[in-house]
């Protein structure tokens, strides 16, 4: 069975998981509320092998080379996840005022920084892709031919908001 086919069948099988009897509970504003979906150890050593396989087969859709991982990317999309939860917003600058480049570079990170991505949601790893997939400006962060590597980190509250970055480099 090739790559894509399992991936297929993969994506499949997870919506599979997620039907539901009850319709989801609506706030006031007639949305959605949020679930909290916790990230088990399990579950955290699955989660960027398949951020990765999932940008990877978007990138090929659309003819882009595939990306790899790159440790201090990871390491930097780490960092900044846990400073946006102390901070309790999402933006791109660190609590002592350091850009995204600023930060790559504190790690050690010597190629040419693309793109940063970020999210505060109670949403997974793949609906947050899904999101950033469904805008412009953070798609063209994710399929940027240009792009090499690729840096991915997560922080989550005990109470299930989970703060995402998404790095991309050459």
């Amino acid at each position: 069975m090739d790559r894509r086919m399992f991936l297929a069948l993969g994506g499949v099988a997870t919506l599979s998981a997620c039907v539901t009897s009850q319709p989801p509970a609506l706030g006031a504003d007639g949305k959605p509320l949020p679930r909290v979906v916790t990230i088990t150890p399990d579950e955290a050593q699955k989660i960027p092998y398949r951020v990765l396989d999932s940008v990877n087969t978007l990138r090929q859709a659309k003819g882009a080379a595939p990306l790899s991982f790159n440790a201090a990317l990871n390491a930097a999309c780490l960092t900044h996840s846990r400073d946006m939860s102390v901070q309790n917003r999402p933006w791109h600058f660190g609590s002592d005022g350091s850009s995204p480049l600023v930060r790559v570079q504190r790690v050690g990170y010597t190629g040419e920084l693309l793109g940063e991505l970020i999210s505060e949601t109670y949403q997974t790893d793949l609906e947050t892709l899904s999101a950033w997939m469904g805008q412009p400006d953070t798609r063209s962060v994710v399929l940027d031919p240009r792009a090499t590597y690729l840096g991915f980190g997560w922080y989550q509250e005990p109470g299930g908001k989970v703060w995402w970055t998404l790095l991309t480099g050459r």
